[in-house]
């Protein structure tokens, strides 16, 4: 009589899971971080009677020079004809990423936009323990970093694209046919936000037609910036920065978001309410990742395309 010996049982769940690990970072690794999307919103933050505005939201971008196929799809946005591009920062993400930038954003030319910086805007980035996120947001380091050619992106924004910076700064400008006034603040996470400047830039603009919307802009969404855009009166606000989480739980979300913004606010449409007042609040999951952590799980790289409508 022969016998068969089987495996044990707990063998045969640690294989299982050793599979699902390997498979689940073939998945993050290898394919969910290409597959870009855009995802599609709208939202009441209009005064009444007014015709709606198209915002393409892009944010995190984190460029690399070789990095075709997201240059390819960034390019391709322009086709969802926007009235005004609102980018919240971190663009790149390699000391030769602004060549990567040029070919991404040239379809946008022409289009009203604005900008904020994160850090990676003007910091080269570098590695870094991903656990040490779970530890509450990242520390700024003391030690001396590499820079990036901050000027020459800012440049290329401002004199070829036509956008306006808004880093710790207000703009009027001209979007779909009316006017808007919009305001932001430099990088939060790195304390370079100037809050209490914003009210002396905002009366810079002159006096505020009536009906004129107003929307803040910011790269990292931390609560004290929230609350102050939204008592400086902002209709509507942008964010980026948590990149979703970056390695989510399905049916969970974001496990960081690396600044005190609540978790279940960390990618996405929400709303914010400071004061009695609450205001539409989008924080992009952003479309890029550094290049010490190429990796998406459960949170696709992703644009925004945010429709603000009229408040009923």
């Amino acid at each position: 009589m022969t016998h068969r010996s089987s495996a044990h049982p707990a063998l045969i769940a640690l294989g299982a899971v050793g599979a699902a690990g390997a498979a689940a970072a073939v998945w993050g690794f290898g394919i969910e971080r290409y597959l870009f999307t855009v995802r599609e919103v709208s939202a009441a933050a209009l005064p009444a009677g007014s015709a709606p505005i198209r915002v393409l939201h892009i944010s995190d971008v984190h460029m690399a020079p070789w990095q075709h196929r997201k240059q390819d799809w960034l390019a391709s946005l322009a086709q969802l004809e926007p009235d005004l591009v609102v980018n919240t920062g971190d663009n790149l993400g390699h000391r030769d990423g602004l060549s990567g930038i040029r070919r991404a954003f040239d379809p946008l030319a022409g289009i009203p936009g604005v900008f904020v910086h994160g850090s990676n805007d003007v910091i080269a980035p570098s590695p870094r323990n991903p656990f040490l996120y779970f530890m509450g947001p990242s520390r700024r380091s003391n030690a001396p970093v590499p820079l990036l050619d901050t000027g020459a992106m800012d440049s290329y924004f401002t004199d070829e694209l036509g956008w306006a910076g808004l880093n710790n700064a207000a703009v009027r400008m001209r979007v779909a046919g009316r006017d808007i006034d919009l305001f932001g603040t430099d990088d939060a996470h790195q304390e370079w936000d100037d809050l209490e400047s914003l009210p002396d830039a905002m009366s810079g603009l002159g006096t505020r037609p009536a009906g004129t919307p107003v929307l803040g802009v910011t790269h990292a969404p931390y609560q004290r910036v929230l609350n102050s855009f939204v008592d400086l009166g902002a209709d509507a606000i942008f964010g980026g920065h948590t990149h979703g989480g970056q390695v989510c739980l399905p049916g969970y979300g974001a496990l960081v978001a690396n600044c005190d913004i609540p978790l279940k606010q960390a990618k996405g449409l929400s709303e914010w309410t400071a004061d009695g007042r609450t205001v539409p609040l989008n924080v992009s999951a952003g479309c890029g990742h550094s290049i010490y952590a190429p990796v998406r799980f459960a949170c696709r790289p992703e644009a925004t395309l945010l429709t603000l409508t009229a408040r009923g």
